[in-house]
């Protein structure tokens, strides 16, 4: 998104808001994109084919996640690789966001938009897509495993309602 587009849009939020001063409305800050292993935490190949593809599909290297506690339940031990994730800011942030906007929503299937209730009460927003094959950059055929991933909006507003009309007015598509 290009600067002078994005001032618009801050301006258009700040006066839908009611904010006098540009810099008080709401900004987005940050998108995490994290992958977990689930069932294929011992896997080497299925993580390494994950980073690959989440690196592919953001433009950086993941970072990897290991587990904070045992779980015997699940016989996750402490210090285990259990996920990746990768924290895009700046250009890449809003190169995957108009990416996200403009190929990977149409092309998910009996996509008719994103649930308003998925904000945490502190202004952030979460979805999840379960096929990560809609990426234009994952070729379909050379899958070995269709994985899960989880997308966090981080915007600097405190309430969801200034977080919804930022992620509304950049074009985020909500259902009605």
């Amino acid at each position: 998104m290009q600067k002078s587009r994005m001032f618009e849009k801050l301006n258009e939020v700040s006066k839908k808001l009611g904010y006098k001063n540009i810099l008080a409305s709401p900004k987005l800050e940050k998108i995490v994109v994290n992958m977990g292993s689930g069932a294929f935490k011992d896997d080497k190949n299925f993580m390494e084919s994950a980073k690959k593809d989440i690196s592919m599909i953001t433009g950086q290297m993941p970072n990897a996640r290991a587990a904070k506690k045992a779980i015997a339940g699940f016989k996750v031990r402490q210090g285990d690789i259990v996920g990746i994730s990768a924290t895009l800011r700046g250009r890449r942030m809003w190169d995957f966001f108009d990416k996200l906007n403009g190929v990977v929503f149409p092309r998910l299937r009996d996509f008719r938009g994103f649930s308003k209730k998925a904000f945490d009460k502190k202004g952030n927003y979460t979805l999840g897509i379960n096929d990560h094959t809609v990426f234009p950059e994952i070729d379909a055929n050379k899958v070995d495993k269709v994985k899960n991933l989880q997308v966090i909006f981080v915007t600097t507003s405190r309430d969801d309602a200034s977080a919804y009309a930022l992620l509304k007015t950049l074009g985020f598509p909500f259902r009605d």
